[in-house]
């Protein structure tokens, strides 16, 4: 009987001791030697704008960086147009779930402000150069707050239909003349752009328009001239909307951003075309949350996203310009069509003819106060 018990002991100790050499660095991986888990899968939430841009990031950032870091996995949030009033619900909550914003540069300067986001040391932070240009000199003038990683330059401008239109519209006047084109117009359903627009067809010298809008008269006037066309307007708040618009013909000019128009124009084949006139720049990049989630991995990928190759390499897949100045000489052929890329891009000597300076700091500065007028104009 003792024998026997023995016996079972011993193929249990057996048993245990194959358990052990199986589990044991199974458990050094998971384990610390303080008995903390330490799992490498980390979700990375990124919020972007959706459509053919997140696309042009997913081709350029996401998909190289997961499958260089197995353990990563880089899920897309397509809300970046609401990205300022959902980041300060969290904050407010104290939930920050995002990892990466993608934002444009003035809503950065008042995020930033408002202690929302963090402060970047751009050039220890962030790759410098192939020929070692610290980032600070790469991005130059581009780095318009401190919170803020440029990645692309970027216009809104205006599509039309070339099927649908009377006269091919060739100044930005045409987007107001209802007579020149009938039909209904699309614009993004807010100030930013459309009271500049307004006033600039309106006559105002593009060197006075922040001049003008800074009075009580010039906001008057702007809103007049919108007036003009108010009941012929959809209005958008996504990027993929005025490209769809145009595509069914619910429209026969719209605002939209210049790579959602370049993939509608040659890669979907849409009977469409450009108008540049009074095309607005402007700027679009990273901003890390406070108490953003996996915060060094967080960083990590920031430095990736935003070096030279990478940037370069998003132009491969929509006409946006690269932050980065040693990222534009490598800009070459579209990814899958084999067309140059260059011609297409919003600063090309014969598409930045007439071109507005966005106002970053004007528009910080008045944004909350125009966005309530806009809203009361709006329902009036």
């Amino acid at each position: 009987m003792l024998s026997l018990t023995l016996t079972v002991f011993g193929e249990f100790l057996m048993k245990m001791k194959i358990r052990k050499l199986i589990l044991a660095p199974i458990m050094a991986v998971l384990f610390t030697a303080g008995g903390i888990a330490v799992t490498h899968a980390q979700e990375l939430v990124v919020v972007s704008w959706g459509g053919a841009y997140s696309a042009s990031q997913q081709k350029a950032y996401w998909d190289p960086y997961m499958a260089e870091n197995p353990g990563i996995t880089i899920i897309n949030d397509d809300s970046a147009s609401e990205g300022v009033a959902k980041l300060r619900a969290q904050a407010e909550v104290g939930n920050v779930t995002w990892s990466l914003l993608d934002a444009i540069a003035s809503d950065t300067i008042s995020l930033c402000d408002e202690g929302l986001i963090e402060e970047i040391d751009h050039d220890s932070a962030l790759a410098p150069a192939p020929d070692g240009t610290p980032a600070t000199v790469d991005f130059g003038e581009l780095i318009v707050s401190p919170c803020f990683v440029p990645n692309i330059v970027y216009s809104t401008t205006f599509g039309y239909r070339t099927d649908l239109v009377k006269v091919a519209p060739t100044s930005i006047a045409d987007v107001f003349d209802l007579e020149k084109n009938p039909g209904k117009r699309s614009l993004e359903k807010k100030p930013i752009n459309n009271l500049e627009w307004a006033l600039l067809a309106d006559g105002v010298m593009a060197d006075n328009v922040y001049d003008v809008l800074s009075t009580p008269e010039g906001v008057a006037q702007a809103f007049a001239k919108l007036d003009g066309i108010k009941d012929q307007v959809v209005w958008w708040t996504r990027g993929a909307q005025p490209p769809q618009l145009l595509a069914d013909g619910e429209v026969v000019i719209a605002s939209a951003y210049n790579g959602r128009l370049f993939s509608a124009i040659e890669e979907e084949g849409q009977p469409i075309a450009m108008m540049w006139d009074w095309q607005v720049f402007d700027l679009d990049g990273f901003v890390v949350p406070k108490n953003a989630p996996h915060r060094e991995e967080v960083m990590k990928l920031l430095r990736y996203a935003t070096d030279t190759q990478r940037l370069a390499d998003q132009a491969k897949y929509i006409s946006y310009g690269p932050a980065r100045e040693s990222s534009a000489a490598m800009v070459g052929k579209h990814a899958d069509l084999g067309i140059d890329m260059a011609p297409h891009m919003p600063t090309a000597p014969e598409n930045a003819k007439t071109t507005l300076l966005f106002n970053y700091e004007w528009w910080a500065d008045n944004q909350d106060d125009l966005n309530e007028q806009f809203a009361s104009w709006i329902e009036q």
